[in-house]
Protein backbone atom coordinates (compact mmCIF):
# COMPACT_ATOMS: atom_id res chain seq x y z
CA UNK A 1 0.00 0.00 0.00
CA UNK A 2 2.91 2.36 0.68
CA UNK A 3 4.15 2.12 -2.92
CA UNK A 4 0.67 3.01 -4.12
CA UNK A 5 0.68 5.85 -1.58
CA UNK A 6 3.93 7.29 -2.95
CA UNK A 7 2.58 7.15 -6.49
CA UNK A 8 -0.66 8.77 -5.35
CA UNK A 9 1.40 11.51 -3.64
CA UNK A 10 2.46 12.70 -7.07
CA UNK A 11 -1.18 13.58 -7.73
CA UNK A 12 -1.09 16.01 -4.76
CA UNK A 13 1.49 18.16 -6.50
CA UNK A 14 -0.04 17.55 -9.92
CA UNK A 15 -3.30 19.07 -8.70
CA UNK A 16 -1.55 22.12 -7.23
CA UNK A 17 0.47 22.61 -10.39
CA UNK A 18 -2.52 22.35 -12.71
CA UNK A 19 -5.30 24.21 -10.92
CA UNK A 20 -3.66 25.85 -7.88
CA UNK A 21 -5.62 23.86 -5.32
CA UNK A 22 -6.96 20.47 -4.34
CA UNK A 23 -3.71 19.20 -2.83
CA UNK A 24 -5.02 18.71 0.68
CA UNK A 25 -8.26 17.17 -0.61
CA UNK A 26 -6.05 14.37 -1.86
CA UNK A 27 -3.35 14.43 0.82
CA UNK A 28 -5.45 13.57 3.88
CA UNK A 29 -7.24 10.54 2.35
CA UNK A 30 -3.92 9.29 0.90
CA UNK A 31 -2.23 9.61 4.30
CA UNK A 32 -5.09 7.98 6.20
CA UNK A 33 -5.99 5.12 3.87
CA UNK A 34 -2.73 4.29 2.10
CA UNK A 35 -0.17 5.15 4.81
CA UNK A 36 -2.47 4.27 7.76
CA UNK A 37 -1.77 7.54 9.57
CA UNK A 38 -4.07 8.69 12.37
CA UNK A 39 -6.57 11.26 10.93
CA UNK A 40 -5.57 14.05 13.32
CA UNK A 41 -1.88 13.42 12.63
CA UNK A 42 -2.65 13.27 8.91
CA UNK A 43 -3.76 16.92 9.02
CA UNK A 44 -0.29 17.86 10.30
CA UNK A 45 1.44 15.86 7.58
CA UNK A 46 -0.88 17.45 5.02
CA UNK A 47 -0.07 20.98 6.18
CA UNK A 48 3.64 20.48 5.57
CA UNK A 49 3.34 18.52 2.31
CA UNK A 50 0.87 20.95 0.75
CA UNK A 51 2.66 23.98 2.21
CA UNK A 52 6.15 23.21 0.92
CA UNK A 53 4.81 22.12 -2.47
CA UNK A 54 2.67 25.26 -2.83
CA UNK A 55 5.66 27.42 -1.82
CA UNK A 56 7.71 26.09 -4.72
CA UNK A 57 4.75 26.52 -7.04
CA UNK A 58 4.18 30.11 -5.95
CA UNK A 59 7.82 30.95 -6.71
CA UNK A 60 7.38 29.65 -10.25
CA UNK A 61 4.29 31.83 -10.66
CA UNK A 62 6.15 34.82 -9.18
CA UNK A 63 8.72 34.52 -11.94
CA UNK A 64 5.87 34.52 -14.46
CA UNK A 65 4.29 37.63 -12.92
CA UNK A 66 1.24 35.75 -11.61
CA UNK A 67 1.73 36.45 -7.89
CA UNK A 68 -0.12 39.53 -6.53
CA UNK A 69 1.39 40.23 -3.10
CA UNK A 70 -1.18 42.87 -2.08
CA UNK A 71 -4.17 40.55 -2.40
CA UNK A 72 -2.19 37.64 -0.97
CA UNK A 73 -1.48 39.58 2.24
CA UNK A 74 -5.07 40.89 2.57
CA UNK A 75 -6.25 37.28 2.40
CA UNK A 76 -3.39 35.62 4.28
CA UNK A 77 -3.11 37.79 7.42
CA UNK A 78 -6.61 37.05 8.82
CA UNK A 79 -6.39 33.43 7.69
CA UNK A 80 -3.07 32.98 9.51
CA UNK A 81 -4.73 34.19 12.70
CA UNK A 82 -7.63 31.73 12.38
CA UNK A 83 -5.34 28.81 11.44
CA UNK A 84 -3.19 29.25 14.54
CA UNK A 85 -6.27 29.84 16.68
CA UNK A 86 -7.81 26.51 15.67
CA UNK A 87 -4.59 24.46 15.68
CA UNK A 88 -3.38 25.71 19.07
CA UNK A 89 -6.56 26.33 21.07
CA UNK A 90 -9.48 24.50 19.47
CA UNK A 91 -8.48 21.22 17.83
CA UNK A 92 -6.84 19.73 20.92
CA UNK A 93 -9.83 20.65 23.10
CA UNK A 94 -12.22 18.49 21.07
CA UNK A 95 -12.72 15.22 23.02
CA UNK A 96 -11.83 11.91 21.36
CA UNK A 97 -15.44 10.72 21.78
CA UNK A 98 -18.04 13.37 21.01
CA UNK A 99 -21.16 11.22 21.17
CA UNK A 100 -21.64 7.72 22.59
CA UNK A 101 -25.02 6.18 21.81
CA UNK A 102 -26.04 2.50 21.58
CA UNK A 103 -26.05 2.61 17.77
CA UNK A 104 -23.66 5.49 17.12
CA UNK A 105 -20.25 6.45 18.46
CA UNK A 106 -19.09 9.79 17.05
CA UNK A 107 -15.33 10.20 17.51
CA UNK A 108 -13.12 13.16 16.66
CA UNK A 109 -11.41 11.10 13.96
CA UNK A 110 -14.76 10.23 12.38
CA UNK A 111 -15.80 13.88 12.51
CA UNK A 112 -12.59 15.01 10.77
CA UNK A 113 -12.96 12.49 7.95
CA UNK A 114 -16.70 13.04 7.42
CA UNK A 115 -16.35 16.83 7.40
CA UNK A 116 -13.45 16.45 5.00
CA UNK A 117 -15.55 14.25 2.72
CA UNK A 118 -18.44 16.73 2.77
CA UNK A 119 -15.99 19.49 1.88
CA UNK A 120 -14.66 17.36 -0.98
CA UNK A 121 -18.16 16.82 -2.36
CA UNK A 122 -18.95 20.53 -2.09
CA UNK A 123 -15.68 21.38 -3.84
CA UNK A 124 -16.34 18.85 -6.60
CA UNK A 125 -19.77 20.34 -7.26
CA UNK A 126 -18.25 23.81 -7.63
CA UNK A 127 -15.63 22.43 -10.04
CA UNK A 128 -18.31 20.73 -12.12
CA UNK A 129 -20.34 23.91 -12.52
CA UNK A 130 -20.33 25.77 -15.81
CA UNK A 131 -17.49 28.17 -16.55
CA UNK A 132 -19.79 31.21 -16.60
CA UNK A 133 -19.54 31.32 -12.81
CA UNK A 134 -15.79 31.87 -13.09
CA UNK A 135 -16.19 35.33 -14.60
CA UNK A 136 -14.76 37.89 -12.19
CA UNK A 137 -16.73 40.78 -10.79
CA UNK A 138 -15.62 44.27 -11.91
CA UNK A 139 -15.54 45.51 -8.31
CA UNK A 140 -12.76 44.81 -5.84
CA UNK A 141 -13.97 44.09 -2.30
CA UNK A 142 -10.89 43.85 -0.08
CA UNK A 143 -12.97 43.60 3.11
CA UNK A 144 -14.73 40.52 1.76
CA UNK A 145 -11.40 39.05 0.64
CA UNK A 146 -10.08 39.43 4.21
CA UNK A 147 -13.26 38.01 5.77
CA UNK A 148 -13.22 34.96 3.51
CA UNK A 149 -9.52 34.59 4.36
CA UNK A 150 -10.48 34.29 8.04
CA UNK A 151 -13.14 31.65 7.26
CA UNK A 152 -10.79 29.65 5.06
CA UNK A 153 -8.22 29.74 7.87
CA UNK A 154 -10.71 28.00 10.15
CA UNK A 155 -11.09 25.20 7.60
CA UNK A 156 -7.33 24.92 7.13
CA UNK A 157 -6.80 24.73 10.87
CA UNK A 158 -9.39 22.04 11.51
CA UNK A 159 -8.90 19.83 8.47
CA UNK A 160 -5.29 20.46 7.49
CA UNK A 161 -6.64 21.65 4.14
CA UNK A 162 -4.87 24.17 1.95
CA UNK A 163 -8.17 25.72 0.91
CA UNK A 164 -7.19 26.47 -2.68
CA UNK A 165 -10.61 25.55 -4.02
CA UNK A 166 -12.04 28.30 -1.77
CA UNK A 167 -9.21 30.82 -2.18
CA UNK A 168 -9.29 30.88 -5.98
CA UNK A 169 -13.02 31.75 -6.28
CA UNK A 170 -12.55 34.48 -3.65
CA UNK A 171 -9.68 36.01 -5.62
CA UNK A 172 -11.67 35.74 -8.86
CA UNK A 173 -14.88 37.29 -7.60
CA UNK A 174 -13.72 39.74 -4.92
CA UNK A 175 -10.15 40.64 -5.96
CA UNK A 176 -10.99 40.65 -9.68
CA UNK A 177 -7.86 38.68 -10.59
CA UNK A 178 -7.46 36.76 -13.86
CA UNK A 179 -7.42 32.99 -13.39
CA UNK A 180 -3.65 32.57 -13.77
CA UNK A 181 -2.96 35.30 -11.21
CA UNK A 182 -5.57 33.79 -8.89
CA UNK A 183 -3.79 30.44 -9.12
CA UNK A 184 -0.34 31.91 -8.41
CA UNK A 185 -1.62 34.06 -5.54
CA UNK A 186 -3.58 31.12 -4.14
CA UNK A 187 -0.45 28.97 -4.01
CA UNK A 188 1.38 31.68 -2.05
CA UNK A 189 -1.49 31.97 0.46
CA UNK A 190 -1.71 28.19 0.80
CA UNK A 191 2.03 27.95 1.48
CA UNK A 192 1.94 30.62 4.23
CA UNK A 193 -1.11 29.21 6.01
CA UNK A 194 -0.05 25.59 5.75
CA UNK A 195 3.55 26.07 6.89
CA UNK A 196 2.55 28.26 9.85
CA UNK A 197 -0.15 25.75 10.80
CA UNK A 198 2.48 23.00 10.70
CA UNK A 199 4.88 25.05 12.85
CA UNK A 200 2.08 25.51 15.36
CA UNK A 201 1.65 21.73 15.52
CA UNK A 202 5.38 21.22 16.10
CA UNK A 203 5.29 23.74 18.95
CA UNK A 204 2.50 21.75 20.59
CA UNK A 205 4.75 18.68 20.53
CA UNK A 206 3.20 16.49 17.85
CA UNK A 207 5.39 13.50 16.87
CA UNK A 208 5.85 12.78 13.15
CA UNK A 209 7.80 10.34 10.97
CA UNK A 210 10.02 12.89 9.19
CA UNK A 211 11.52 10.39 6.77
CA UNK A 212 8.03 9.53 5.56
CA UNK A 213 7.04 13.20 5.56
CA UNK A 214 9.98 14.29 3.41
CA UNK A 215 9.61 11.35 1.02
CA UNK A 216 5.95 12.12 0.36
CA UNK A 217 6.82 15.81 -0.01
CA UNK A 218 9.45 15.02 -2.65
CA UNK A 219 6.91 12.97 -4.62
CA UNK A 220 4.38 15.82 -4.37
CA UNK A 221 7.00 18.32 -5.58
CA UNK A 222 7.72 16.10 -8.58
CA UNK A 223 4.00 16.12 -9.30
CA UNK A 224 3.96 19.91 -8.99
CA UNK A 225 6.76 20.31 -11.53
CA UNK A 226 4.92 17.99 -13.91
CA UNK A 227 1.62 19.79 -13.36
CA UNK A 228 3.21 23.20 -13.94
CA UNK A 229 4.59 22.04 -17.27
CA UNK A 230 1.28 20.48 -18.29
CA UNK A 231 -0.63 23.65 -17.32
CA UNK A 232 1.24 25.51 -20.05
CA UNK A 233 -0.10 23.10 -22.67
CA UNK A 234 -3.53 22.04 -21.39
CA UNK A 235 -6.58 24.25 -20.92
CA UNK A 236 -7.37 24.29 -17.20
CA UNK A 237 -11.09 24.56 -17.94
CA UNK A 238 -10.97 21.09 -19.50
CA UNK A 239 -9.14 19.61 -16.54
CA UNK A 240 -11.52 20.94 -13.87
CA UNK A 241 -14.49 18.69 -14.73
CA UNK A 242 -12.33 15.54 -14.74
CA UNK A 243 -10.73 16.51 -11.43
CA UNK A 244 -14.18 17.40 -10.05
CA UNK A 245 -15.54 13.93 -10.79
CA UNK A 246 -12.46 12.35 -9.21
CA UNK A 247 -12.87 14.39 -6.02
CA UNK A 248 -16.62 13.62 -5.93
CA UNK A 249 -16.00 9.87 -6.12
CA UNK A 250 -13.35 10.09 -3.37
CA UNK A 251 -15.67 12.10 -1.12
CA UNK A 252 -18.49 9.59 -1.51
CA UNK A 253 -16.05 6.73 -0.89
CA UNK A 254 -14.80 8.29 2.36
CA UNK A 255 -18.31 8.90 3.71
CA UNK A 256 -19.38 5.37 2.76
CA UNK A 257 -16.29 3.79 4.31
CA UNK A 258 -16.43 5.81 7.53
CA UNK A 259 -20.17 5.51 8.17
CA UNK A 260 -21.05 2.07 6.88
CA UNK A 261 -17.91 -0.11 7.13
Amino acid sequence: MEILGYLASIIIGLSLGLIGGGGSILAVPILVYLFKIHPEQATSYSLFIVGITAMIGSYSHYRLGNLKIKFALVFAIPSIFSVLLVRKFVLHLIPDILLDLPYLVLTKNLLIMVVFAILMIAASISMLQKSKKEIASPEINLQMVGFIGFLVGLIIGFLGAGGGFLIIPALLFFANLPIKQAVGTSLFIISINSILGFVGDIITGIVLDYQLLFTISIMAILGLLLGTQLSKKIDGAKLKPAFGWFVLVMGIYIITKELFF
